[in-house]
Order: C-alpha cells, then structure tokens, then sequence
C-alpha cells in the first residue's frame, strides 16, 4: 500500500474518532458527577470495536487499509486504551502473562507519575 494512502488513512480515522469522543463526552455530560461515564463509554466502546476489526482483519474480512482507517485511525483518535488494552491481551495470549502483567501495571504507573510531573512542570 502507497505510504501516503495508509498516512491519509491514519489521519482521516483519526479525525473521526477523535471527534467521536467528543460528542460522547457531550452526550453523557448530563451523566458526570462523581464518576467519568464518558471516558469509561469511550474506553469500553473502543475495546469493542477494534476486536471486531481486529478480528475481522485477521480473518481477512478487512483490508489493511481499512484496518489503518478504522483500529489505528480511529481508535487512535478515540481511545488508547483500547491499543493498550489489546496489547497487553496479546502478550497474555502469547504466553508472556509476566510481560502482560508487568506492561499493565508499569503503564499506569508510568501514567500517573508522568501526568503529576506534568502538572508540576505547569505550576
């Protein structure tokens, strides 16, 4: 596939999904109180639809262009956590539970130290 073509695809996808997660976030804000329903329908949401493309483009159902435009585009856009989330399946499928185990909890170990130094870095 032209390298331009999977780009457009990637930043097309990436649109969508991004603006997709902000509608939801419009959506469920009558919902936000003390729990973050929107990132939470968004993460769930995004899990589900990048194993069905997954699935689909494992079975051949789905081009790779379509898979750039839809699981990495999109998703992409609308939540990492559903790569994260996939990844770390795979490393458990693959037999490396320990590798898995520690990637999920480096992550948000990682995540939350980054965040807080970012917020430091800001005041």
């Amino acid at each position: 596939m032209n390298q331009w073509l999977a780009f457009l695809s990637v930043f097309v996808g990436g649109g969508l999904g991004s603006a997709s997660r902000y509608l939801i976030g419009l959506w469920l804000w009558p919902l936000q109180g003390r729990f973050p329903w929107a990132t939470f329908a968004a993460n769930g949401l995004a899990c589900l639809l990048l194993g069905l493309w997954m699935g689909w483009h494992q079975a051949g159902i789905l081009s790779e262009q379509r898979r750039l435009l839809l699981a990495t585009g999109f998703c992409g856009g609308f939540s990492t956590f559903s790569t994260f989330t996939a990844e770390s399946f795979q490393l458990w499928q693959n037999g490396q539970q320990v590798q898995a185990f520690v990637y999920v909890l480096s992550s948000l170990a990682v995540c939350l130290v980054c965040l807080f130094l970012g917020l430091k870095l800001a005041a």
